[in-house]
């Protein structure tokens, strides 16, 4: 029917729905109930937000909530999850409807509804009645996707190249072999529903579907250990697949399976002491594509000998640590999009005809039995399938901001140098106009040497250089590496056609995507560039696992860093999701004997098989990652591994009081004071102990809380008889020792005060200046503000004498150092320090972090996953620092997995003014110093009878209330 000459009514129609709506809506507000002021928001499935492939067969839900209105909670939920998200929209749970469950909870809730196949849809909401049993609004929608769960949901096979190469045995030459392009037309003769592309490689990859790439992650499927799983990746590429012709293409480089890691090159272990082919000689690609067309039928189109491949294309050397080089003369423009000429390209084979190649593999054998040495044993680095196949759990690595330089300098000809500002991990990409085969190299470093030039003495035997070799291109060209990393702020520029423009080179940043969760400032701006630094660092070394270093040849996963650190990377970003992942590389690196090495993934032995506070990391972080987000499951994943290692602590402690061996790491890079390896020992031991304990009682292990209980006791019996003298002295008389003893509880309560005063007078006999190193560190501030010296630590904090944060930050530091002298004025790289060994993005130091947020600012967590909270701030006197203003304010938040915690406090004479904000479904235990509970005010009124605000007690010049959820303003005098 044509309706061209019907009135126009539109107006009309829109005037009266509009009505009608009004309407209609106040009907129901006026007959219906109440909503609750809970408004359910931030939906997650294991951490992630509508993640694409889950293959957890319970996936845990969480989710927090918004509200006006002070004291709300949560009073039950109702969770329905359903299979298509029209049904969910209805409100109709036809996978699982919780119905009504009274409760409080609202983190990692484990999904309980029907067994849920592989590739199962499930679109989720949830709804909650608040305090007054009232019942809120529905939630937005949330989904997850499950993952291939069986074995049999696999169809495709790894493909690879004829690899007729011999194993690389040359540690003088670097072999630097190309990244190989792959590639696959296909039809789809259909309309299409659905395209969803599962890809994993041993190696790391990049997909390509009708020229459009796949992803803007970088480095999947990130770095296990091989031997024992691997990870795929998931990707709905609906929108990529066309009815008719198409085409796959593929990425696959080295990576970590099989090129450059570590140290392996510089010290002689590994793979033909070469430092690559660690778990592999040839790398391997799998991938599955599934279209469900419209009419329930699909097609998977696999990885198989159909598919082509070719080493001929632009990107000629592809090494994670070494670099790469691109020659955009041999770009094949359309390789992967359906017609291109592959008649060149050499056919694929599937990953096993490649056959046995054996090599031998170089490592510290005997790593237990003390004496360790290098030797030799035969592998066969031929194609070997993981034993498990899974879903990434993690977060990608990703480009997430890019950096204009701020100088050029040319300290010789056709050199410039470009300074982007800031130290951190990532590439560059490269804008230049010039005549085909014009090879621009790239080098990369931290630092200048006084002369200008580039100071990479400490990349080792890492290259960290990138070539790229011009097309001629009229309109000029752009490159950017794609599979690899540098750590950097300098970038050195040789070959440039002419003199390069500000706009030659942009800093692109990559690290895993963990949000952001946190902000500090203060009236110290030192203290303010401090925290960026260390947020800069933890970006620079969060690039998959949590690396100690960018730049060098390392990059691994120290446990001793990891465990010093975590508790601060808890604070500055949500590394839920990111642990998780990592925490299965640390389990899976267990070591017969029962302990955790020194790096986990491990992929060679490096020394002994352990080493003191660097294993500890199996228990402790587990233990933060659950006092952090609550998360139970990771302590019941760990368990058995976490008791195992207790075990070989006690079997092989001496006189409880742990052992004298091992990786004589200890308080690493400690200046002045060398605190004894055993003693360290009995600290850590003590340590992993008390936190098994809490583990235990946390998850209803009573047997084994009141086992763990009893040992930390016998310990702490042993130390105090070992170490200690009737009145509180030490036996080893550093600022570690002192500080280690307070901060893990070994000092009696009744002398923990007098043991605070003498790590006080230690310091001050050192100048007021620190002795201690990564693990003294970590626990020194820490421990002075708990032994009532909080005006000393703070002093420590905002000192600028060398060492201390606050020097590095004069010095220029734009991220945390490895070592208190990385650079001095006086010596530049070089005195007593180790030029080689010398990170500028090293976050072990940066642990004072931790400090920062739960003393400083005040805010921490009572109960695990912020249930309750602690807002405590602890501001130092007003005089009490004669070479600094001691800071006066501080304006900190951390968006916790309940919510936003805000403490933002000032300090006058007389006066001290808090606000705070507690997020919905959370209490808090306020910390108000104050002469007495008549001087405090809330919101400029009396506290006494207002509502949400309950006095606990006065205690050592503070009035203690207990609050519930919302903001606050209290104000005091003092």
């Amino acid at each position: 029917m044509n309706h061209s000459n019907r009135p126009d009514r539109s107006f009309g129609f829109t005037f009266r729905s509009i009505a009608v709506f009004i309407f209609t809506a106040t009907l129901v507000l006026l007959l219906s109930p109440a909503l609750a002021a809970l408004i359910p928001v931030d939906l997650r499935c294991e951490y992630l937000h509508s993640p694409f492939a889950v293959d957890e067969k319970q996936p845990r839900l969480t989710w927090r909530f918004e509200t006006t209105e002070r004291g709300q909670k949560q009073n039950a939920y109702r969770i329905i999850v359903a299979t298509t998200e029209d049904l969910a929209r209805k409100g109709k749970g036809d996978l699982w409807d919780s119905k009504k469950v009274k409760t409080s909870d609202t983190v990692s809730i484990p999904y309980a509804g029907i067994e849920l196949p592989s590739r199962q849809d499930c679109f989720w909401r949830v709804q909650a009645w608040d305090q007054d049993d009232k019942l809120s609004v529905w939630s937005e929608m949330g989904r997850w996707k499950m993952a291939l769960l069986e074995e049999t949901d696999w169809k495709a096979r790894y493909i690879s190249f004829r690899d007729n190469s011999p194993v690389w045995k040359d540690t003088k030459e670097l072999y630097l072999p190309p990244a190989r392009q792959y590639r696959k037309e296909f039809r789809a003769e259909k309309k299409i529903r659905r395209a969803t592309i599962y890809a994993t490689a041993l190696g790391i990859y990049e997909l390509d579907l009708n020229g459009q790439r796949v992803s803007t992650n970088f480095f999947a499927p990130g770095w296990t250990d091989y031997h024992q799983r691997a990870y795929y990746n998931t990707y709905d590429v609906t929108s990529m697949v066309h009815e008719g012709a198409n085409a796959v293409g593929a990425w696959v480089a080295d990576g970590w399976y099989s090129g450059y890691i570590g140290f392996g090159l510089l010290t002689g272990i590994g793979t033909e002491k070469t430092g690559r082919n660690t778990y592999g000689k040839t790398p391997a690609l799998m991938a599955q594509l599934e279209i469900q067309y419209t009419d329930g039928s699909m097609e998977t189109i696999i990885t198989d000998a159909t598919w082509k491949v070719t080493d001929q294309g632009p990107i000629q050397q592809a090494d994670f640590l070494m670099g790469e080089s691109y020659d955009a003369r041999k770009q094949m423009r359309g390789w992967a999009r359906p017609g291109f000429d592959d008649s060149s390209w050499d056919q694929a084979i599937v990953a096993t005809a490649n056959g046995s190649a054996k090599a031998t593999f170089y490592e510290f054998q005997n790593p237990a039995a003390g004496n360790p040495e290098i030797k030799g044993r035969p592998i066969d680095l031929g194609f070997k399938r993981p034993p498990l196949l899974q879903a990434f759990p993690g977060v990608p690595v990703k480009q997430l901001l890019e950096i204009r330089p701020i100088a050029i300098t040319s300290p010789t000809n056709d050199v410039y140098i470009f300074n982007l500002g800031q130290n951190f991990a990532g590439v560059v990409r490269l804008k230049v106009n010039g005549s085909e085969g014009t090879k621009i190299r790239l080098r990369y470093g931290e630092m200048l040497h006084p002369d200008g030039r580039l100071m990479t003495e400490n990349l080792r035997k890492a290259r960290a250089t990138d070539f790229y070799t011009l097309r001629g291109a009229p309109e000029g060209e752009t490159y950017t590496p794609r599979f690899t990393f540098h750590g950097f702020q300098y970038v050195e520029v040789t070959g440039y056609p002419g003199k390069p423009g500000i706009e030659a080179i942009t800093g692109i940043v990559m690290h895993s995507d963990t949000p952001f969760t946190s902000h500090f400032e203060c009236s110290d701006s030192m203290a303010n560039k401090l925290f960026t630094n260390i947020v800069w660092t933890q970006r620079a070394n969060f690039i998959d696992l949590p690396t100690d270093c960018p730049q060098r040849d390392e990059r691994f996963g120290w446990t001793g860093d990891a465990q010093t650190y975590v508790r601060t990377a808890t604070y500055n970003a949500d590394v839920s999701a990111f642990y998780t992942k990592w925490l299965r590389e640390l389990m899976e690196s267990q070591r017969p004997s029962g302990t955790f090495p020194g790096y986990a993934p491990f992929p060679f032995q490096h020394g002994w098989d352990f080493g003191t506070a660097w294993c500890d990391a199996g228990v402790i972080c587990p233990w933060t990652i659950f006092t952090a987000y609550g998360d139970r499951r990771i302590i019941d994943k760990c368990w058995d591994r976490m008791e195992k290692f207790i075990e070989w602590r006690q079997a092989a402690s001496k006189d409880d009081l742990g052992v004298s061996h091992g990786n004589a790491w200890g308080d690493w890079l400690a200046l002045s004071e060398k605190t004894p390896l055993e003693y360290v020992d009995t600290i850590f031991y003590a340590y992993s102990v008390k936190l098994m304990a809490e583990m235990a009682q946390a998850t209803e292990r009573k047997d084994r809380a009141t086992h763990y209980r009893n040992l930390y006791a016998k310990i702490q019996k042993a130390f105090q008889e070992h170490y200690m003298k009737p009145d509180g002295r030490l036996l080893v008389d550093t600022q570690t020792a002192y500080a280690q003893a307070i901060f893990v509880g070994l000092i009696p309560a009744n002398l923990r005060q007098h043991a605070g005063e003498l790590l006080a007078k230690k310091i001050h006999e050192n100048d007021n200046r620190m002795g201690t190193g990564f693990l003294g560190t970590r626990a020194l501030l820490p421990a002075l503000t708990a032994a009532g010296q909080n005006d000393l630590a703070v002093r420590l904090f905002q000192s600028r004498k060398f060492p201390s944060w606050g020097y590095e930050v004069s010095q220029g530091a734009t991220t945390i150092w490895e070592r208190w002298n990385s650079y001095t004025i006086d010596h530049g790289f070089g005195g007593e320090q180790n030029a080689s060994m010398n990170s500028f993005s090293h976050y072990a130091f940066g642990a004072v972090c931790e400090w920062m947020f739960s003393s400083l600012a005040g805010i921490d967590a009572d109960s695990p996953g912020y249930r309750t909270i602690i807002i405590r701030p602890m501001s130092p006197g007003l005089d009490s620092d004669p070479d600094q203003k001691p800071i006066d304010w501080v304006k900190g938040h951390y968006d916790s997995i309940q919510g936003r915690i805000v403490s933002s406090w000032k300090r006058s004479k007389n006066t001290f003014d808090l606000e705070t904000t507690i997020p919905a479904n959370t209490t808090a235990i306020v910390y108000m110093p104050a002469r007495d509970k008549s001087s405090v005010k809330e919101s400029n009124l009396p506290i006494s009878g207002t509502k949400n605000i309950k006095f606990l007690r006065q205690e050592d010049g503070r009035s203690i209330y207990f609050i519930t959820s919302g903001a606050y303003h209290f104000t005091s005098q003092l």
